[in-house]
């Protein structure tokens, strides 16, 4: 009982400070998205709208491109940079490597550098007329680079930049649980004949199921809620097309001080992004309790 007692008093700190900044942020939030408070607005008082903004959420067509938009980005760079970062995990953990720590820190650079910065870098490598990215597009295979005006190579961009930016991420949390694993089940499995592909299927992926679900509940999450980084590189555009949620809610919150509006976009995103991790926890695992 004591040992127990002393546990919850380590852990005392780190849960206030989780009710502190988690738990009185969102009721707060709740609370707002039944309201209708704009402060620029004739009105800049709170006035109850019910579930009026949620009403309008169904039927405000920015709004649902924007996070269908999103869930097609996430998607995308969670995907890639799952396979990327398995392939990098095995080309930085092979023995023949030369320079095989040299390596390993320059890929993890990316991690350390702010996003906002990432997305400023980045912008200043594709403005047109300006950046090395159109430049030598242009040269070796005549295209006509342009984010600003081309909505497709907006999004590819802003899917290349993430990728280069947490793609690290993914290798290490890789590395360190291949690392992890034991030997005795991949020796067995090579002594059964099993090739390259059935090992990994039926043996690498089953054991690397915790840290694959830790790795993807991460990047789900970061990439549902990307701002900064699409905010520098183009500010959503061109024509919307790299308008993300994130930033949506952002232009809605601040500029336009819609805080009722936007308190139910984030409410209705939250939603979204735990039912969606929820599915990926049953498809990755085979039920719906623990980790198998």
């Amino acid at each position: 009982m004591r040992q127990s007692n002393i546990g919850w008093l380590f852990l005392a700190p780190a849960t206030l400070i989780l009710f502190v900044v988690g738990f009185i942020p969102f009721i707060y939030i709740l609370y707002v998205g039944f309201f209708d408070w704009n402060t620029n607005a004739v009105d800049p008082t709170l006035r109850w709208a019910g579930l009026q903004n949620y009403r309008n959420l169904v039927f405000d067509a920015t709004f649902l491109n924007s996070l269908a938009r999103t869930l097609v980005f996430a998607f995308v760079v969670v995907v890639s940079e799952l396979l990327l970062g398995y392939v990098l995990a095995r080309a930085l953990m092979a023995d023949r490597l030369w320079g095989r720590q040299f390596f390993r820190t320059i890929h993890t650079l990316p991690i350390v550098v702010a996003p906002i910065a990432v997305g400023a870098t980045w912008r200043l490598l594709c403005v047109p007329g300006f950046g090395i990215v159109p430049y030598y597009l242009k040269l070796w295979f005549g295209i006509d680079y342009n984010i600003s005006t081309n909505a497709y190579h907006a999004f590819a961009t802003a899917i290349i930049m993430d990728l280069w930016h947490w793609t690290p991420f993914v290798t290490l949390s890789l590395m360190a649980g291949l690392t992890a694993l034991p030997k005795e089940p991949l020796e067995q499995a090579q002594i059964d004949g099993g090739n390259k592909l059935q090992i990994f299927w039926y043996v690498i992926v089953p054991m690397l199921k915790p840290v694959l679900l830790t790795t993807v509940f991460i990047r789900l999450m970061d990439a549902l809620r990307s701002v900064d980084e699409i905010w520098m590189l183009t500010k959503g555009g061109p024509a919307e097309a790299t308008r993300f949620i994130g930033l949506h809610i952002w232009i809605n919150v601040f500029p336009k001080t819609d805080y009722g509006y936007g308190a139910a976009m984030s409410l209705l995103t939250l939603y979204v992004t735990i039912v969606l991790s929820w599915l990926l926890f049953v498809a990755m695992t085979g039920r719906k309790g623990g980790v198998q």
